[in-house]
């Protein structure tokens, strides 16, 4: 039953910048945080993956050894880039997520557990994994688990956040506040949306590792880029299936939004359904001239407006739920300009220092070694074939 009593009143404080900027940042910091997000996980399943279902057994093993270095880099670049995002959604939405928190109280707390030990689970790994690769698999198999129950815990409170109809139910059915979202019929589909989506960019990391690769050991990069390459096509695929299925859950009238109720909404499902296909297309022609640079950089920009028009049908998808709650013309807003442009000179400071790194890291590294995107010479092996 739908009460407006039982949402918190919005926060009196004054906004210190405009509402669209709020709005901006919060899909731009998103995007940042679900791309290093997709890294980490999917790095770290197709670690497991080479490490078990390889068919050379000693490129399976170096391929983990090689991945499970980067992870404990990956999550902590995962977790700060998640605060922003966090913190803009509570400036905007802090009345229905703050509501939304407390019904699923426990395992929102479990969050800080889980991702304390999937962090030394993850450091385990990559200190272990060349003497005792075995156990450090499990480990990391361990670490996967919980950071793929942080995803679920994520999305359970989310959903929750954006149905304020059901939390006297939930709430009062047990206030202990061990609670879940289980009701909510696009719970699984959006959360395996995500899930999918973290193994086909997963395999995006694999090719910029192969980049990385390639001046040492040519062989070894190609054997990358295959994983890579294979996984982003299969699980890209299989997304279609999971993006229809959250689709049929969503209730009528928002599914209508993406076709045709709203054009923006309309366009943006257009735009990732149609660089999906591509995407897909222009792997798989990469794979056959095995041509690293196509790989890395044609698709890879292809998944960044495909991530960037997710991201912006997740926010609309949000604000149409909360339609009947939700009036962002009530924010009162006092622009500080005295902070204002020392926050946007940072942040884009910080993003580029966040880049610098990786490159320096090396995982952009080797880009140099790899052969050119020309027809002449379009493959990997170049003159040795």
């Amino acid at each position: 039953m739908n009460d407006p009593n039982l949402i918190p009143t919005l926060d009196p404080n004054p906004l210190p910048a405009p509402y669209w900027i709020f709005k901006l940042l919060l899909i731009v910091t998103f995007f940042l945080h679900i791309v290093a997000m997709n890294f980490m996980l999917g790095g770290a399943v197709l670690a497991l993956a080479a490490k078990w279902r390889a068919r050379n057994r000693e490129q399976g093993k170096r391929i983990f050894v090689d991945l499970s270095k980067k992870l404990p880099v990956l999550l902590p670049a995962t977790i700060t880039l998640g605060i922003a995002p966090l913190l803009f959604l509570q400036v905007l939405y802090g009345q229905f997520f703050y509501a939304s928190s407390i019904v699923v109280a426990w395992p929102w707390f479990l969050v800080l557990a889980f991702l304390t030990v999937a962090y030394y689970g993850f450091y385990y790994a990559s200190f272990r994994s060349g003497q005792e690769s075995g156990k450090a698999s499990m480990v990391m198999l361990f670490s996967v688990i919980l950071v793929f129950l942080i995803g679920f815990i994520y999305s359970n409170n989310l959903t929750l956040s954006q149905t304020p109809g059901r939390w006297k139910g939930k709430y009062f059915a047990n206030p202990s506040g061990w609670n879940l979202n289980f009701s909510e019929p696009t719970l699984i589909p959006r959360f395996l949306h995500f899930f999918v989506a973290a193994i086909a960019v997963g395999g995006l990391f694999l090719v910029f590792l192969a980049l990385a690769r390639w001046k040492q050991d040519g062989e070894y990069a190609r054997g990358i880029f295959q994983l890579g390459g294979k996984a982003f096509m299969f699980a890209t695929m299989a997304q279609f299936a999971v993006g229809i299925w959250f689709l049929i859950r969503l209730p009528r009238d928002l599914r209508m939004l993406f076709f045709g109720d709203n054009l923006i909404a309309s366009v943006s499902l257009f735009v990732g359904v149609a660089g999906g296909i591509a995407a897909i297309f222009v792997m798989a022609e990469a794979l056959r001239r095995e041509n690293l640079r196509m790989a890395a950089y044609y698709v890879s920009g292809i998944v960044a407006v495909v991530i960037a028009v997710m991201a912006v049908m997740r926010d609309m998808l949000r604000d149409a739920y909360l339609e009947p709650y939700y009036r962002p013309d009530q924010f009162v807003v006092k622009t500080q300009w005295s902070v204002f442009p020392l926050f946007l000179v940072l942040f884009v400071g910080g993003v580029i220092l966040w880049f610098v790194m990786l490159k320096r890291y090396g995982l952009f590294g080797g880009a140099k070694a790899a052969p050119p995107v020309h027809e002449e010479t379009p493959e990997l092996t170049g003159a040795a074939r």
